[in-house]
């Protein structure tokens, strides 16, 4: 399925940028962030200069914790964000964080994810010019190996050309939409794909340009060639019908 284009929507912003007093004029999109948390003490430093960019764009930003053993919840509480408890599992934290979300579009951001410094504005005016219902950024890979840029961009023409998005890419959806697909699918892994074949029976998805960056540790770890195999085949598994729990087994 062909992705709806963003209708250049970003490089307009570069090329020709809404003057203050214009973009006030525009209809009002509220935002609300909601980032899934385990175990990211470490990281969230670093990270709590990301997430201000939000509040500083008047953003709803729900961080979800799913019971971590480190100090993320204290620092996260005392960086000013609001965090909320949930039973561990990305899908099961992430709808927990949607369903006490006010906004109008929600934005599923992973911890280990950084944003666009202007996130908010790329987001509000895209959703305002495309009748497409959800859609995801281009990724970037952080990390030591050549091979990153090279993975960040075929995951991006797999994305665009087959209409699936990964939760590595920033999945954003309009939360009416969310509702109406029955939001994350319970399943340990793979949630990102379903919900995104449910999306597509809404509308294909925006695909922006704009870049995230997410970490390159998983695949650092494990090795390169071998995590794009494995994932690979998890994925061919999942197509012909392998449960998410056995394909959680197997990943781990």
């Amino acid at each position: 399925m062909i992705a709806c284009k963003s209708a250049n929507s970003y490089r307009a912003l570069n090329k020709n940028p809404r003057t203050e007093q214009n973009y006030q004029m525009r209809p009002s999109v509220k935002l609300s962030v909601v980032i899934p948390m385990l175990n990211e003490s470490s990281s969230l430093p670093v990270l709590f200069d990301h997430w201000r960019n939000f509040l500083r764009d008047d953003c709803e930003v729900l961080v979800v914790d799913g019971g971590s053993t480190d100090d993320s919840v204290s620092l996260t509480e005392q960086a000013g964000f609001r965090v909320l408890p949930a039973l561990r599992g990305r899908a099961l934290q992430m709808n927990a964080g949607a369903a006490m979300a006010c906004g109008d579009v929600l934005l599923f951001l992973h911890a280990d994810t950084i944003p666009p410094p202007d996130t908010a504005r790329i987001l509000r005016n895209a959703c305002l010019d495309s009748p497409c219902v959800w859609g995801r950024f281009n990724v970037r890979i952080q990390g030591r190996s050549w091979m990153f840029p090279v993975i960040g961009t075929l995951m991006n023409w797999r994305s665009r050309w087959t209409g699936i998005a990964t939760g590595d890419q920033a999945i954003f959806v309009k939360k009416e939409a969310f509702q109406k697909v029955g939001t994350f699918p319970d399943q340990p892994l793979m949630e990102d794909i379903e919900i995104s074949k449910r999306l597509l029976s809404l509308s294909p998805p925006l695909c922006l340009k704009s870049c995230v960056i997410t970490s390159g540790r998983r695949w650092e770890t494990r090795g390169v060639w071998r995590t794009i195999l494995l994932m690979w085949r998890l994925r061919w598994a999942y197509w012909r019908g392998t449960s998410a729990q056995d394909i959680a087994r197997a990943y781990r």
